[in-house]
């Protein structure tokens, strides 16, 4: 490994990124630099840049965010809403855990942590500040149960991390020592998502029961009323057909995840036109404006984290590292412990598309040379990361919930340290029983 070129990536990176420099202006920058001081063609930069936005997986993000944004504007997202607080009935809590289902539910269409505050939130904390929930608090379980849209899938995060890992092929010595490692994919990342996601989702609920009985907060009605249930799933059954309908066709091999997008915004069309009633060619064109700003944010962090990737590849800095960690230690659980301790640190200072490509070729390798499944590792990353979205200083779900609530940012942080832990005690989870991530994928033939 070349020291220098190495340091020069990352001190370049962060002081351009302390200067106040966008992180698309700090990685092209750095890497630029470094390119400059290998004295290799400037002209390799841009064809590493341009071959990373031109794959075909890659099609599924703009589809997935315009998906959802349609979704959301053709009253899918309130009637998935409506099913959750049924469900919650007489449950102390209610309306909190009617939220994280909400979440639950939307994550299934949307495929990000801050649409999904955004969509929920919108309905659920003018709901809950109603019935007498402290604003402050609405907002933090809104906050934090908007994370589980990137780990339920369909997820942008997911498509990422396949897309970043796929050109990774397990180190010739990682392979002579375990033999064949498992494919990886992004179907197969979805389906282990699944009981995760269910997961994360658990360890929030009983944040908000236990929080919910300490200060008071009763259920929706006295009992469960199967007329007010059935109700509901009639008004929103073509809603829940939505992931159904996604989900089901790319686990059945229907169609690839990219397909899939396509055929939901489709869906979206014709259930908010012509069933729902409510999307308007205003709304419409609002869901395009939003599409177009947030893929062309991602496509440009990709187009500069590609080359940042491939240049810590060539200077043989993720095998370095390898060695070193092992050196230290081979406790599979040590070893899991430091990695998640590192991306929640990065997950409060990082954005988590900016992270999975920055971090995957460093870390990916690292984790195959300990023998790990690369679809393990995606999910633990994926949920580590999920929790950033609700720890400060960056936490985009935090400013969501504000702005969507009206409680300051900082009384929103001093009511979410709950639901923090009980995230981390559900990645812990996740991350040391692997199993809860590969089994689904093994039963469903991946």
């Amino acid at each position: 490994m070349d020291s220098s070129v190495a340091l020069l990536l990352f001190g370049g990176f962060f002081v351009l990124l302390i200067i106040g420099a966008p992180i698309t202006v700090a990685l092209a920058g750095a890497a630029m630099l470094a390119y400059l001081m290998t004295e290799a063609n400037p002209i390799g930069f841009v064809q590493i840049a341009f071959t990373s936005v031109g794959s075909f997986p890659l099609m599924a993000l703009p589809a997935f965010v315009l998906a959802g944004a349609l979704m959301e504007c053709a009253g899918i997202s309130r009637r998935l809403v409506d099913i959750a607080e049924s469900l919650a009935g007489p449950i102390t809590g209610g309306l909190g855990a009617a939220t994280v289902l909400a979440c639950l539910f939307f994550g299934a269409i949307s495929g990000s942590g801050p649409a999904t505050t955004a969509a929920v939130g919108m309905l659920m904390i003018p709901a809950m500040t109603q019935r007498r929930y402290e604003r402050s608090y609405a907002s933090a379980v809104t906050a934090a149960s908007g994370g589980l849209g990137i780990i339920i899938p369909p997820s942008i995060p997911m498509v990422i991390f396949g897309i970043s890992a796929l050109g990774l092929a397990p180190p010739p010595e990682a392979i002579e020592k375990y033999g064949e490692f498992p494919t990886l994919s992004i179907p197969k990342l979805f389906v282990a998502g699944v009981l995760p996601g269910l997961i994360m989702a658990a360890s929030l609920l009983v944040a908000n029961y236990v929080i919910s009985r300490k200060r008071g907060y009763k259920g929706l009605t006295s009992h469960w009323s199967p007329q007010q249930i059935g109700q509901a799933l009639r008004r929103g059954v073509w809603s829940l057909l939505a992931p159904v309908l996604i989900l089901g066709g790319i686990y059945s091999g229907l169609f690839t995840p990219t397909e899939s997008a396509v055929v939901a915004i489709f869906y979206t069309l014709l259930v908010g036109v012509f069933l729902h009633r409510e999307l308007t060619l205003a709304a419409a064109l609002k869901a395009l404006r939003t599409t177009t700003w947030i893929t062309g944010r991602v496509l440009l962090i990709l187009f500069a984290a590609t080359v940042f990737g491939r240049l810590l590849v060539e200077q043989e800095v993720p095998s370095t590292l390898a060695a070193s960690l092992l050196a230290l230690t081979d406790n599979m659980a040590l070893i899991w412990t430091m990695v998640i301790v590192f991306l929640l640190f990065v997950g409060m200072f990082m954005e988590t598309l900016a992270a999975i490509m920055i971090l995957v070729p460093v870390l990916l390798p690292v984790m195959y040379m300990l023998g790990a499944d690369p679809t393990h590792v995606g999910i633990v990353v994926i949920c580590a990361l999920s929790i950033g979205f609700q720890t400060p200083p960056l936490g985009e779900n935090l400013f969501v919930a504000s702005g969507i609530g009206g409680a300051s940012v900082e009384q929103i942080v001093a009511r979410i340290h709950p639901f923090v832990l009980a995230s981390i005690t559900g990645l812990l989870l996740i991350a040391f029983v692997p199993q809860i991530s590969l089994w689904l994928p093994r039963v469903m033939g991946y």
